[in-house]
């Protein structure tokens, strides 16, 4: 993507340089970006933050190193959803440009890949990647990213609803009769002693999503079609098994 579509996206121009470096690179370490763009690593740190705080970066924690990488560029496409009428201007040019930014992001992105999210920002990007899938499948679910956002919970659910893409959804049992069922979604209940923390498991293509939607909003996603199969095993068991009406 041109610097400038960057720079009219608000980004600033450390942010602008280490994005398209992750770009280039897909999974580094700090000091791998230090070397390619210069920037003291203090700064690296504090631009990384602010990436992943938008959702534009995640990163992952592997051998006690951490490395960071681009988030999926459709989350751009969430990005402008949620600063609607400030970025009218650009969006065609930048809906344009996604198809070039995923295929360079797909070259340089592991067949099994993790990544982890934070803060709310970083909450709305992980559920822009749940639109990618036709079916969607939770367990735990409490409408605690709807509730916490609801303005724009309404702009994406419109979305998810005309892309019709499908919900599987296994509510905490303390949310009977208190749940509205939404279109192209069916719902059923778990029993009352799986209630605990504000946990929620999201499964979709090839990719497992846990989430931490307390005071800290968390998300750690694992991408393996192996796990994403068999957490789908686990959601069909409790839904036939052990979930109710």
């Amino acid at each position: 993507m041109p610097e400038e579509m960057l720079r009219k996206l608000g980004l600033s121009e450390g942010e602008i340089k280490i994005y398209e470096i992750l770009l280039d690179l897909g999974k580094s370490p700090v000091n791998k970006i230090h070397e390619r763009t210069g920037i003291e690593r203090r700064n690296i740190y504090d631009i990384l933050n602010k990436l992943t705080e938008r959702g534009l970066v995640a990163y992952i924690m592997e051998n006690k190193k951490r490395f960071f990488h681009l988030a999926h560029p459709r989350n751009i496409l969430g990005y402008i959803e949620e600063k609607k009428g400030q970025l009218d201007d650009i969006e065609s040019d930048i809906k344009k440009q996604i198809p070039e930014l995923v295929k360079k992001y797909e070259f340089t992105k592991p067949a099994i890949n993790a990544e982890i999210f934070r803060g709310p920002s970083g909450m709305k990007a992980a559920w822009e990647d749940f639109l990618s899938a036709k079916e969607n499948y939770w367990i735990g679910s409490a409408r605690y990213i709807p509730n916490a956002f609801p303005i724009w919970w309404q702009n994406y659910n419109n979305r998810r609803i005309k892309k019709k893409v499908y919900w599987w959804n296994i509510f905490r049992h303390e949310m009977k009769g208190k749940i509205k069922c939404l279109p192209h979604e069916s719902v059923k209940f778990l029993p009352k002693e799986w209630s605990g923390n504000p946990t929620i498991i999201g499964i979709y293509g090839n990719k497992v999503i846990n989430f931490l939607a307390g005071k800290e909003m968390f998300a750690f996603v694992i991408e393996s079609k192996e796990l994403a199969e068999d957490y789908k095993l686990f959601h069909k068991y409790l839904w036939d098994k052990v979930c109710t009406l």
